[in-house]
């Protein structure tokens, strides 16, 4: 797919982080998260911002093994590599029992949990957001902010700590090659060669994969980002084609092919190779779709200790490398390619980007979040 040399890989990967960082252009600033400072023994981890209120990092450990618990949701082992992340950390710190709810359930189902399951032990502790999900849901988050918060680009956290990009990657065609040819162009998918055969990720009022096709598919016809209608117009005409696709895509549909052409982040369709081997991946020429998901702890978590560590285990060297491993671009790339972190190896192996990358602002997700509520259903009924 790509032909880069090693060097100019690496680029790629920072290039995506640097214009990544427009999706918070809003928000400015960042919190000392040193964890230097004196704590209290006797803090509440629901209200701790930082490593700083617990006193040690130590001390939040064991204020996280004392509870015990931690829930997560919307976590699918084979999505970015979190089965290896989940493991790693169950391996690390066997006090704590990972609880994974619903792996498969989009960023908008993750705070209806929150909210069915508020004040009840099964809560989810931590999400795992698209922005336009998150920058709609501040109000459900309780602000932190890493040991490592100076290496995450300030566009890309929101000041206080409410919500934090985690990984990103660029929106890309799946296609299995034994039945199908590499779409050159959009426009190739209303042919009749791809008669009932593609697929979104999701639902793109409540799922960020989806959402991302959306933003795609205005771009690639000549859109911008200030106007999604461009891109709910193609999937309108690909519906009234009969090549939409309305099935939720899944490892399992990849591999008995009943989703042969899918919307999808790049190293989401790039994982599926391990389950067919004719799947291959193409990021369109010309103008490409950027972005980022967040993390952000629940306001309400039942086990707040735990969350906050969770946060720090994702953001610390070994993690960020780990999403690399399964083909995400971690937010701290460019901080830990410059301090010798990263794994060089993993990071040469991404996939070529896109000459000319769009990220969405806050203001431009909110505004197409508004219109996809309005007009998206009627457009693909």
């Amino acid at each position: 797919m790509a032909r880069f040399t090693r060097r100019a890989r690496i680029g790629a990967g920072i290039a995506l982080a640097t214009s990544a960082a427009l999706a918070l252009s809003a928000c400015s600033g960042a919190a000392d998260a040193s964890g230097s400072g004196a704590g209290d023994s006797d803090v509440d981890a629901a209200t701790a911002t930082s490593v700083a209120d617990f006193g040690t990092f130590a001390d939040l450990e064991a204020a996280a093994k004392a509870e015990g618990q931690l829930n997560v949701i919307a976590l699918p082992r084979d999505w970015a590599n979190y089965g290896e992340i989940l493991d790693l950390f169950a391996e690390k710190y066997p006090e704590i029992t990972i609880n994974e709810a619903s792996p498969d359930v989009s960023s908008a189902e993750e705070i209806q949990a929150a909210e069915t399951n508020k004040g009840l032990d099964t809560a989810p502790d931590v999400f795992d957001l698209g922005l336009t999900v998150a920058l709609q849901n501040t109000d459900a988050f309780a602000p932190y902010t890493v040991q490592t918060w100076d290496d995450i680009p300030d566009e890309l956290k929101e000041p206080s700590g409410l919500f934090v990009g985690d990984y990103g990657g660029y929106m890309s065609i799946g296609y299995d090659s034994s039945k199908y040819d590499a779409p050159s162009e959009l426009s190739d998918l209303l042919s009749a060669d791809y008669k009932g055969a593609v697929a979104i990720n999701g639902d793109p009022t409540q799922a960020g994969a989806a959402f991302a096709a959306v933003g795609l598919a205005t771009v690639q016809s000549d859109g911008t980002l200030d106007d999604f209608q461009p891109g709910i117009d193609f999937f309108s005409e690909l519906q009234k084609a009969g090549n939409l696709l309305k099935v939720d895509v899944t490892t399992a549909t990849i591999a008995s092919g009943e989703t042969p052409v899918v919307f999808d982040w790049d190293y989401l369709n790039a994982a599926h190779t391990a389950d067919n081997p004719d799947w291959k991946v193409v990021v369109l020429d010309g103008t490409g779709y950027a972005g980022y998901y967040n993390q952000a702890i629940n306001v309400d978590a039942p086990h707040p200790a735990a969350a906050r560590l969770w946060q720090e285990f994702l953001y610390s060297d070994e993690v960020q490398n780990l999403w690399l491993k399964g083909g995400a671009r971690p937010v701290r790339m460019e901080a830990m390619t410059e301090a010798g972190t990263i794994d060089a190896d993993l990071a040469a192996a991404l996939p070529e980007a896109p000459e000319k990358t769009v990220v969405p602002t806050e203001e431009q997700s909110t505004s197409a979040g508004t219109l996809l509520g309005e007009k998206w259903a009627a457009a693909v009924q």
